[in-house]
């Protein structure tokens, strides 16, 4: 499976992007997809997953509210980030997989940039 991330770009505080993930290869609905971020300086970290077959889909705190992630097709995801903050300023990588330890597939990142 490939991941191809897009969607990623530079915005003020309080804007908004949509970032893309398609999935090439044999990936099936049952697969959970989703997005962790790096910031400069700091550990990649969880952001948000679509459900999948046994896990739920979930935010980390600091995107609840505000960013909204959807599956259209068993191979595509999508991560709406509404009320952008500087904070949110990093890569933003795509990753698929199954079961509780599906980040199994990774994208190459996408940079999102906020300024304030």
């Amino acid at each position: 499976v490939q991941l191809q991330a897009s969607g990623g770009g530079s915005v003020q505080a309080g804007g908004s992007l949509r970032l893309s993930c398609a999935a090439s290869g044999r990936i099936f609905s049952s697969a959970v997809m989703g997005w962790f971020r790096q910031a400069p300086g700091k550990e990649r970290e969880f952001v948000a997953n679509s459900p999948g077959s046994g896990i739920r889909i979930e935010y980390a705190n600091s995107v609840k509210g505000r960013f909204t992630i959807s599956r259209p097709s068993a191979n595509t995801v999508y991560l709406q980030m509404n009320n952008l903050k500087p904070e949110d300023t990093a890569i933003y990588y795509c990753a698929a997989g199954y079961g509780r330890s599906w980040s199994t597939f990774w994208g190459q990142g996408t940079l999102v940039t906020v300024s304030s």
